[in-house]
């Protein structure tokens, strides 16, 4: 239905200050003027009840993301910003703004490649794939249930000490980037494997010798990420997954699942320990990438 004169919302004043102010600074044309005071109606509409003056960050990316889950090409994303960056830009030199929300946002890479993410069903393929009844095969198994269930980084998983692991709690503490820390839950399954590889493989692997660390190689030594990136593509080639496999690959997986299922994008941002949220949108464009191409093959019409 047609939105009529009566059903339109007031603009916020601070656009028509705005535009004023670049008129008279930039001699901009009317046709400019016009494209700037669309995109901020649009985020103004999108931030109701609040003014532009009251957005936060994630109030910018969720707006971005929006239009991007609603069929913008990456091009008018990427205008949507830079036209947001140049009004708090003048909204904080005018001191009506405390912090510009858009500081730390990211324009969207044109032509970026969404990275290739594994499905539902080929996850819980690999995870079944390890041989539990072999020392060696519990690990294997407790390293893919715990990478899939945390979204880790390779490093944070193969770093990982006996003592950040919680099973009690079922969460584990890790140090991402700058040695940054985080809690991270396990989840049930992630916990009861870790549990039985603590109980049943960990001591074997052992040998009598005194690590501290989590997962441990065949020599007792602390697992590396060399060999961790062989274990995965060698279960990969097992189950008959023809793409390239990474440790990564199950980072994405845990990411793009979660919000296939409903989860926040801020709440996915923390438990894989992004300090912008801006970086943990992809995994919106993987989930909406998706989508359409389940309509596109089951839909009559698709």
């Amino acid at each position: 239905m047609a939105q009529t004169e009566s059903d339109r919302i007031p603009r916020d004043p601070d656009i028509d200050t705005y535009l004023d102010a670049l008129w008279l600074e930039r001699n901009l044309s009317p046709l400019t003027l016009r494209a700037y005071a669309q995109d901020l109606e649009a985020l103004q509409a999108y931030l109701q009840p609040k003014r532009l003056r009251q957005a936060v960050s994630s109030d910018l990316a969720g707006f971005l993301a929006f239009r991007l889950r609603n069929g913008a090409a990456l091009r008018s994303v990427r205008r949507l910003l830079s036209s947001f960056r140049s009004f708090y830009t003048h909204a904080l030199r005018e001191g009506w703004v405390a912090q510009d929300p858009s500081q730390d946002l990211q324009s969207p890479r044109l032509g970026r490649p969404l990275p290739q993410v594994p499905s539902e069903a080929e996850v819980e393929a690999l995870l079944a794939s390890p041989d539990v009844s072999q020392p060696r095969g519990l690990r294997d198994a407790a390293m893919l249930e715990l990478l899939y269930a945390t979204g880790l980084r390779v490093s944070e998983l193969v770093g990982l000490q006996l003592a950040q692991v919680d099973l009690q709690a079922g969460v584990l503490k890790t140090f991402g980037k700058g040695r940054k820390e985080r809690l991270v839950p396990m989840g049930a399954s992630a916990q009861d494997v870790v549990l039985q590889y603590l109980r049943h493989a960990r001591p074997i692997l052992l040998g009598g010798r005194a690590e501290t660390a989590l997962f441990l190689s065949q020599r007792a030594c602390p697992m590396t990420r060399q060999r961790f990136w062989q274990i995965i593509r060698y279960y990969a080639r097992l189950v008959g997954i023809s793409y390239p496999l990474s440790p990564h690959s199950l980072r994405h997986a845990f990411a793009t699942h979660l919000l296939d299922h409903g989860a926040d994008l801020r709440s996915v941002q923390l438990m894989l320990g992004h300090a912008k949220l801006s970086t943990t949108e992809i995994y919106t464009h993987i989930a909406q990438a998706r989508l359409a191409a389940l309509h596109a093959a089951h839909h009559p019409r698709g």
